[in-house]
C-alpha cells in the first residue's frame, strides 16, 4: 500500500479542525484511491464537529447538504465537503436517510458507508482508521460491504449498481454475499433516477474492464437499467463475419477501446503501426471517449429487431445501422444525456457500417469526400477507431483483409485533408455574400445553389475555385440547380 500525501488545503482544513479541538479525517474514496496508487478524484473530509462549528471556523462556506452535516468549505475557489460524523437513520427512498444523529464516534460514522474499501479514515495524527477490513478486502482485491449487504442495498439501491462500478474501475472481485445480495436487489434500481444510473454506467464504461457489464447482466441489472443489452445477449449471429453473440460481440468492441486507452487514456495509437505520421496526435476529449464507448456498446442494438435467416441459415441484418441510431438516440434521452453526446453517438452508429469500397477494389477519393462530408473532418478519426473496435471483435480469421481497407481509408483521407480538399459548405470557395454580389437573389435559392456547387467539387476538386464556381453558379440562373450543375 501507497504512503498517503494529503494535499495542502486539505491539511489546512484538517489542522483547522484538530486545532480547535476537534476529530478530522480525510474519508472514503481518496483514502482508498491513494493507498491503491490513484490519484483522487476529490478528497472529502469527515470530522467531530457539527455544521455550525465548521462554519465559524473558515470564512467562506456553502451549505451543501446541512440538514445532513455537510458544509462545503471554499478555499481560493476550491471546494472542499466537510461532513460531520452521523448515524443514518431510516431510509424511506432508496436514497436518503429520513433523519440523521450526528455523533461523536467515527467508527459508527465509517459504518454507514457502502464497502469497506471506502470506509477509511486517515490523518497524519492518528493514521489509517480502517474498522472493517477495507486494507485486508484491498490488499485480497474484493468489493464486500460494510456490515450486512442486505442493508446497504436497502439503504441505497444505487451502490449495486456501484459495486459493478467498483469492480471494473479496480479490477477487484465482488465477495459472493455481496454478489448474491446484488442479484436480489437489482429490481430496486427502479427507485433510482436515470441521471445517478448514467454516472455509474459511463465510469463503468469507462474503466479499464468495462467487461464487467457482464456481471451486470447476470445479476438482472441491466433488465433494469438497459434492457436492450439483454436482447442483445439473447441474439446469435449466424454469420461468416461473427463469431460471438451481438451482446458479447459489442462488449469485445468496448473492451477493445479500453485496452487501446488503458496505457494513455487520451491518446490513440493507430492499429498499424506506419501510420502514426498520419495520426499521431490524434486526441480525444472525456466527452467524445464517452461518446466512442457508448457508440461501441449500442452500436449493433437494432440487430435483434433486423435479424432475418436466408435459405442457407446466415443471418442478415439490413438497415441495421439506422435502427441501431435511432435506438440509442431512445437510450441516451432516457439517460438523461446532453444533446452533443447524443448526436455524436447517433452519428457513429449510423455510419459504423460504411462500406469504402468492395473487398479488394481501391476506395474512390470521391467515395472517401462523400463520407468526410457526412461525418465531418473533425469527427473521423472517432469513426474510425469505432470501426477498428467493431472489427476486432469480429470473427479474427476475416480481420487482416478489413484493417487493409480501413488502413486505406485513413490513408485516402489524410491526403484528401493535406490537399484542402473541399468537403462542407464552410470550405467551398463561394459562399451566400459572394453569390449575392455576383448578382443572385438573396433567399433559399442560394442554398440550394451552393449545395449544388458543393456536389461538384466533391466530384471533381480542382474546381473549388471562386471563379470557376461563380460561372458555374450562372448557369443555372435563380432556378434551382441540379445536383450536376
Amino acid at each position: 500500500m501507497r504512503q498517503i500525501l494529503l494535499p495542502d488545503k486539505v491539511q489546512y482544513i484538517i489542522k483547522t479542525l484538530l486545532s480547535h479541538g476537534f476529530e478530522a479525517y480525510a474519508v472514503g474514496g481518496c483514502v482508498r484511491d491513494s493507498l491503491l496508487g490513484r490519484i483522487p478524484e476529490d478528497w472529502d473530509i469527515t470530522t467531530s464537529a457539527k455544521p455550525q462549528e465548521v462554519k465559524a471556523l473558515f470564512s467562506h462556506t456553502i451549505d451543501t447538504g446541512i440538514e445532513h452535516g455537510t458544509v462545503t468549505v471554499m478555499l481560493e475557489h476550491e471546494g472542499f465537503e466537510v461532513t460531520t460524523y452521523r448515524i443514518d437513520g431510516e431510509y424511506e427512498d432508496g436514497r436518503h436517510p429520513k433523519q440523521v444523529e450526528f455523533t461523536s464516534n467515527l467508527t459508527e460514522d465509517l459504518r454507514r458507508r457502502d464497502f469497506t474499501i471506502n470506509a477509511l479514515a486517515y490523518n497524519d495524527e492518528t493514521g489509517i482508521v480502517d474498522a472493517f477490513d477495507g486494507i485486508g478486502d484491498m490488499q485480497n482485491r474484493i468489493i464486500r460491504c460494510v456490515g450486512n449487504a442486505d442493508e446497504r442495498f436497502d439503504e441505497d439501491a444505487l451502490r449495486i449498481l456501484r459495486a459493478v462500478r467498483f469492480s471494473a474501475q479496480l479490477d477487484f472481485t465482488i465477495e459472493p454475499d455481496t454478489l448474491r445480495s446484488v442479484a436480489s436487489h437489482a429490481l430496486d434500481l427502479r427507485k433510482i433516477s436515470a441521471e445517478r444510473i448514467r454516472v455509474e454506467l459511463t465510469k463503468l464504461l469507462l474503466s479499464n474492464h468495462p467487461k464487467r457489464l457482464l456481471t451486470a447482466y447476470e445479476t438482472g441489472i441491466t433488465e433494469i437499467v438497459l434492457p436492450e443489452f439483454d436482447r442483445m445477449m439473447k441474439t446469435e449471429q449466424e454469420n461468416p463475419h461473427h463469431i460471438y453473440n451481438v451482446g458479447i460481440h459489442s462488449m469485445r468492441a468496448v473492451e477493445y477501446l479500453a485496452e487501446k486507452f488503458s496505457s494513455n487514456p487520451t491518446i490513440l495509437e493507430n492499429t498499424i503501426s506506419d501510420l502514426d505520421a498520419i495520426s499521431e496526435a490524434a486526441t480525444f476529449t472525456k466527452k467524445e471517449q464517452t461518446a466512442l464507448r457508448y457508440a461501441a456498446l449500442l452500436h449493433d442494438v437494432g440487430k435483434p429487431d433486423t435479424k432475418t435467416i436466408d435459405e442457407q441459415g446466415v443471418a442478415h441484418f439490413y438497415r441495421h445501422p439506422q435502427l441501431s441510431a435511432d435506438l440509442a438516440r431512445s437510450i441516451l434521452r432516457r439517460l438523461k444525456f446532453d444533446n452533443d453526446t447524443i448526436a455524436l453517438v447517433t452519428l457513429l452508429i449510423r455510419e459504423h457500417d460504411v462500406r469504402y469500397a468492395e473487398p479488394g477494389q481501391p476506395i474512390a477519393p470521391r467515395t472517401m469526400r462523400r463520407i468526410l462530408n457526412r461525418v465531418g473532418t473533425d469527427k473521423i478519426d472517432l469513426l474510425f477507431t469505432l470501426q477498428e473496435a467493431d472489427l476486432h471483435a469480429q470473427n479474427p480469421t476475416l480481420l487482416p483483409d478489413k484493417l487493409t481497407q480501413l488502413d486505406s481509408a485513413r490513408r485516402l483521407t489524410a491526403e484528401i485533408i493535406a490537399a484542402n480538399q473541399c468537403v462542407s459548405l464552410k470550405e467551398l470557395a463561394v459562399n451566400g455574400s459572394d453569390l449575392i454580389a455576383a448578382g443572385f437573389a438573396p433567399g433559399k435559392e442560394l442554398g440550394i445553389i451552393l449545395a449544388a456547387l458543393l456536389e461538384h467539387v466533391l466530384e471533381q476538386p480542382e474546381d473549388n475555385q471562386k471563379e470557376i464556381l461563380l460561372a458555374l453558379a450562372h448557369k443555372t440562373g435563380t432556378k434551382a440547380p441540379s445536383a450536376d450543375i
